[in-house]
Formats: structure tokens, C-alpha cells, sequence
């Protein structure tokens, strides 16, 4: 790891997460802008549109209502929604804080402050805050850690709290957080060995410390994460691993169980690490990311390949037909991947973080802003159905819902897509560092005070044309450029001088004059990629790329997709935004045994259309393949 950066103050900062330390500081939402193109589209939808859907449907079920309940007593005791809802109003009063602070609006600040009022006259007197237990007619507080869900609904509590502070400056919300956290800390103390079974606090807890200043805050944080891996929570059908209760966090090789519980543990981690400057638990963490990197994630970046316990499977085992891949999750390693890329200054973090929100979070919500996926199968073999305008129970398969009866997804992509600018661009002491590429206006200082800022204009991720402008400077600064892992042959442009430039950081230094341009050109030819071959379930196939997205096979009709193979003797083409291959449609034989001797099948040649995943199930009700069997 490289060593951390001195301390530095992180109070100004807008953003989700804030270290206080490390080689390289995040750029908070007010100092990155996204100017138009791919995000700014959703973003603009988010905020118009999902933002008031998730409202209306947590208003519809009660789950809001729950906190009013809860402080006065009075009408229908039963409460609505599972243990967790609570966490998600929290997400969502989040992601409205980081909307309000991006676009400021009247009618969204308002609502924020009518949620706050109804969460603050919910919490009890010595700071518990949860409307599913603790009354006289509900069950004890904490008398069920494993699933009750507490203290994971305060960490989501207390990065709301953050989110509204960071973008609206001190207030209830800050003070509600700040009693919740004190219980806690009272709570579950050096003398106890308490932790939940879904980690969050963690997170939460330490932003809440870098946001303060206090320090009960972090070393509570440190004490759950040291304590978790030691089997004190019950046993159960599952095994510890599915809480991450099985093996301590340092001692721990690989991400396992649950995937949510996984990444958000591992996230905590980080945080912890970073602020207690504990190198062997951030090596550690990292340790583990890259060995689920390269063994138990999905082409698309998704994470978790079992439905029935939500986790990731062992070494390899990533059924296409069968994945999980829960929206969630990929909000975490998205997290997770900045943690680390914020902790470390190593771009291959950043690179991860690309896969991830170009081909899960971007194929997760529905165009509309008001549907979305749950989980994310790589392969729908009968054509999804409409699911209606009612709350849907299930979470695999199908088109993107509404609502789901657990609906955890659409408020965590809401709060990512609200703060995403602030992923895009880091600074360190002597420049700037492109992370992500969008459409972006970039306007911040250095340390020394130096100001500068860049404009950067894309048509990524559809096309490889980067040009990043610079806007404001006086003196001499560095501007970093990632070159994308896939990117071989790649040609930087500066001053007219073209070169190529190998995948990683392309870092250029000068005293640079205002409206001097740099042009970076990354390959977008489509490309054939293999699957390792342990991976059984998609061996002898193969997936098409073009750029950071994953191409798809997408069939209305007119191909049964299972029938089809594809020759990788030609390579692939492109076609406006997806590919073409050359692919057979064998003809399918009936047989009353489906097992026996080899046969040859006669094949029609066809030009086969791809494209990008993450424009699947948005015609209506389809079948779809990323991985596709060879010739």
C-alpha cells in the first residue's frame, strides 16, 4: 500500500464519503459538476422522477407512516413493511439531500425537513431510533441482532445525517444522528460483544466521526469490525459466513456470504483502516477485493451468484442463468472500489468502479426512473413478463418492478446517482486525477491554493473520444488520465503530438494556459472476451465488449438465442452502439432423452446483433444471453 497523506481538514467537503487522510481526497459534488451525456440523463431522471416514486410508494405502504406511529402510539399498531424499511426512508432522505445539494429545490427541501421532523419525533428519549421494536406491544430492542435490522438502520441513519449536513449545513437531522450514534456507542461499548447481522453502522459511524470530529464515533466502528468473524451470533441454516460472522476481517482471504452484508462490512473496514491508520487491515480488505475481483464476479461487475441465501457462491461458480448480481450489491462495490481507490491512489480501483456503473448500476433502473432490477441475470431464457403496477414479491427474473416488496435497490441507486460526481475526479497535492469519464466541469483548488479546473467533454461510454479542456490555472499542475484496463491502444493527443499510451495512469505536468486541450482516443472496436475456463457453467463460450460495456444478445422473436452459436473466426463489428457477429441458428432436435452420442446439427448462417446489456428488457418482454456458445 502507499503510504497515507497527512492529515487534512475534510469539513468542507461534499461528499459520501470523506477520508481524512490518504494519497489522493475525493472532489466534492459542488467542485465536480456533470455538465450532460450518459450520466446526466439519469441523473436529471432521478431527480425529477425516482426520487418522488420511491416517496410515494414508501408513503402508499405505510413505511413512512410507521414513524409517526411510533411516536404518538395512536391508530393501527400494526406496523407496515419488513424490519428493515425503516433504512430505506433514511436512503432516501440521502439521496434527496445530495439532489437538494446538487440542484437546489424548494419543494425537495421541504420534504426533507417534513421526513426529518416525523424521524426526529420517533426517537426515544435516550437516543434509539427504530419504529419495529422497543414500545410496549412490539418486540425488545436488540433481543434479535442477527435479523432485526437496528443498528443497520442507524448507519443508514447517520449517512442521511451526513448527506444533509455536507450539503445544507447543520440542523435536526445532524442532532437525531448524533443522539442515535450516543446510544450506540453507550449501547454496545468495550463491555459488550454485540454486533448486527447486516453490516452498515460501521460506515456509518465513521463518516459521522470525520463529519464531527468525535472520536467515540470511529472507535466504535473499529470495535464492531474487530469484533465480527468470532461466531457470536446464532447459528443458523445459512452458516456464520452468510453475516460475515465465520472468520475475523483480517484473518478473512476472500468476500463471502451474503453479498450485500460482504461489501458494506468491507467498506466499514476501509473506513476504519484509513482513519486509524491500520495498513495491515486495509491490505487485508484489499487482499480480499481483488481475489472476489478475479474470481466470483460476473463479467457485468455483479456480485453474488446464489438466489437462495443472496451470496456469492465459491471459487467460480457464476451461473449466467442463475446470477444474483442484487442492484445493492453493485451500489456497494461501487463504495467499496472508491474506498479503496481513495485509501490507495491505485487506479485499478477505478477501473472496477467503471464496469460496475456501466453495466449494472446503468442497467438496474428502468428509463422511466420508476422500474427497476433487483437481481441481474445474465441470461433470461423465456421471454420476461410485465410485472403490473402492484408491489412485486419475488426479486429474480422478470422486467424491472415498480416496487418490491423489499425495495432496498432503488433508494441505494438514488443516493449513488445523486452524489455521482463526486466519484469522478480525485486531487492530490500537486493535480488532478480523471477517474471516471462523463461529461464533467471541474473548479477546485490545491493545497497551496492554486485554482484550476477542467472541462471535460465525452461521448463515452458509447464512444472512446475524451478531450479534457482546462479552464482555470496559474502555475504549474499535473492532469491524470486513466487509460482503461481493456484500453490497449489507446493515443493520447497533446499540443497536436499524438502517441499511444499503455492501460494505467498517463500523468502530464506543465504549466498549462487556459483553454489548452488534451485528447485521449480509446480503442472501441468490439472484442471477443473468454470466460476462464473453471468457470463450467459458461465454458465454451464467449461475450462480446465494446469499450467498458458488455454486449448482449437481445431476441423479441425472431432467434432462439439457445440455438444459436457463434463463430469466433471473424471478429466482431461494430454497429452503431453494439456489435455484430457471425453466428449459426442450429437447427434444435427433439429427443426423448436429452443425454447421448454428438450429433451434427445443420446451421442457418445470420448476422447476430448485439447490444449493450445495459439497453436490455427496455423494448418489452425478451430473452437474452451475454455469454454465447461457440461454433
Amino acid at each position: 500500500m502507499r503510504e497515507v497523506a497527512m492529515m487534512r481538514n475534510t469539513h468542507s467537503v461534499r461528499g459520501p464519503v470523506v477520508p481524512s487522510r490518504g494519497p489522493v481526497r475525493p472532489l466534492g459534488t459542488d467542485e465536480v459538476r456533470i455538465a450532460g451525456g450518459f450520466w446526466a440523463t439519469r441523473q436529471r431522471v432521478n431527480g425529477e422522477t425516482t426520487l418522488g416514486h420511491a416517496l410515494e410508494w414508501m408513503d402508499r405502504l405505510g413505511w413512512t407512516g410507521n414513524f409517526a406511529t411510533a411516536a404518538n402510539g395512536t391508530g393501527s399498531r400494526e406496523r407496515k413493511g419488513r424490519e428493515f424499511s425503516d433504512s430505506e426512508v433514511y436512503k432516501l432522505v440521502e439521496a434527496m439531500s445530495w439532489e437538494h445539494g446538487r440542484a437546489p429545490n424548494d419543494e425537495l427541501n421541504a420534504q426533507i425537513n417534513a421526513l426529518t421532523t416525523m424521524i426526529a419525533a420517533a426517537q426515544d428519549d435516550d437516543g434509539y431510533l427504530h419504529t419495529a421494536f422497543g414500545r410496549d406491544w412490539q418486540r425488545p430492542r436488540y433481543g434479535d441482532l442477527a435479523w432485526g435490522h437496528e443498528l443497520y438502520c442507524v448507519g443508514h441513519l447517520l449517512q442521511a445525517a451526513v448527506a444533509r449536513t455536507r450539503t445544507a449545513g447543520d440542523g435536526q437531522l445532524l442532532h437525531v444522528a448524533r443522539r442515535a450514534a450516543d446510544h450506540v456507542c453507550d449501547t454496545f461499548g468495550p463491555d459488550s460483544t454485540g454486533i448486527c447481522g447486516h453490516p452498515e453502522i460501521e460506515t456509518g459511524l465513521v463518516e459521522l466521526a470525520r463529519l464531527t470530529g468525535e472520536q467515540r464515533y470511529l472507535d466504535q466502528a473499529a470495535l464492531f469490525v474487530d469484533r465480527r468473524g468470532h461466531r457470536s451470533l446464532p447459528a443458523h441454516e445459512f452458516g456464520w459466513a452468510y453475516f460475515n460472522d465465520d472468520v475475523p476481517v483480517r484473518k478473512a482471504t476472500v468476500l463471502r456470504g451474503h453479498a450485500v452484508r460482504a461489501l458494506y462490512l468491507a467498506c466499514g473496514a476501509v473506513d476504519v483502516a484509513v482513519e486509524t491508520g491500520d495498513d495491515d487491515l486495509l491490505e487485508a480488505v484489499a487482499a480480499q477485493f481483488d481475489r472476489t475481483w478475479a474470481r466470483r464476479t460476473h463479467i457485468t461487475g455483479g456480485m453474488g451468484s446464489r438466489h437462495q441465501d443472496e451470496a456469492f457462491g465459491d471459487d467460480f461458480v457464476l451461473p449466467a442463468d442463475r446470477a444474483y448480481a442484487e442492484t445493492c450489491a453493485s451500489v456497494a462495490t461501487v463504495m467499496l472500489a472508491q474506498r479503496l481507490l481513495l485509501a490507495t491512489g491505485d487506479s485499478r480501483f477505478a477501473d472496477r468502479a467503471d464496469r460496475v456503473l456501466h453495466n449494472m448500476i446503468a442497467t438496474a433502473i428502468g428509463d422511466d426512473g420508476r422500474s427497476f432490477f433487483y437481481a441481474n441475470t445474465l441470461h433470461q431464457r423465456v421471454p420476461a413478463q410485465l410485472n403490473g403496477d402492484g408491489e412485486r414479491l419475488d426479486v429474480g427474473g422478470g422486467l424491472r418492478a415498480p416496487w418490491f416488496e423489499v425495495s432496498c435497490c432503488l433508494p441505494n441507486l438514488a443516493r449513488l446517482l445523486a452524489s455521482l460526481s463526486s466519484y469522478l475526479v480525485t486531487a492530490d497535492d500537486t493535480g488532478l486525477h480523471v477517474r471516471q469519464y462523463a461529461d464533467c466541469d471541474v473548479d477546485t483548488r490545491l493545497v497551496d491554493g492554486l485554482p484550476i479546473g477542467l472541462r471535460v467533454r465525452t461521448s463515452y461510454p458509447d464512444g472512446g473520444d475524451v478531450t479534457v479542456r482546462v479552464t482555470r490555472s496559474g502555475g504549474p499542475w499535473s492532469i491524470t488520465l486513466r487509460v482503461p484496463d481493456w484500453a490497449t491502444g489507446a493515443v493520447l493527443v497533446v499540443d497536436d503530438e499524438r502517441r499511444p499510451v499503455a492501460p494505467g495512469d498517463v500523468v502530464l505536468t506543465r504549466e498549462w494556459a487556459v483553454g489548452q486541450e488534451i485528447r485521449l482516443e480509446l480503442p472501441m472496436r468490439p472484442r471477443f472476451v473468454w470466460p476462464d475456463p473453471r468457470i463450467d457453467a459458461v465454458r465454451g463460450c464467449v461475450a462480446v465488449e465494446r469499450g467498458p460495456l458488455v454486449m448482449c444478445a437481445e431476441s423479441l422473436g425472431e432467434h432462439d438465442l439457445d440455438a444459436v452459436r457463434v463463430c469466433t473466426g471473424t471478429e466482431p463489428e461494430q454497429a452503431g452502439d453494439g456489435a455484430v457477429v457471425r453466428a449459426l441458428v442450429e437447427a434444435p432436435l427433439e429427443s426423448p432423452w436429452p443425454y447421448g452420442e454428438p450429433s451434427a446439427r445443420p446451421g442457418t448462417p445470420v448476422p447476430l446483433h448485439l447490444t449493450p446489456y445495459h439497453r436490455w428488457a427496455r423494448r418489452g418482454p425478451s430473452t437474452m444471453r451475454i455469454w454465447l456458445p461457440t461454433t
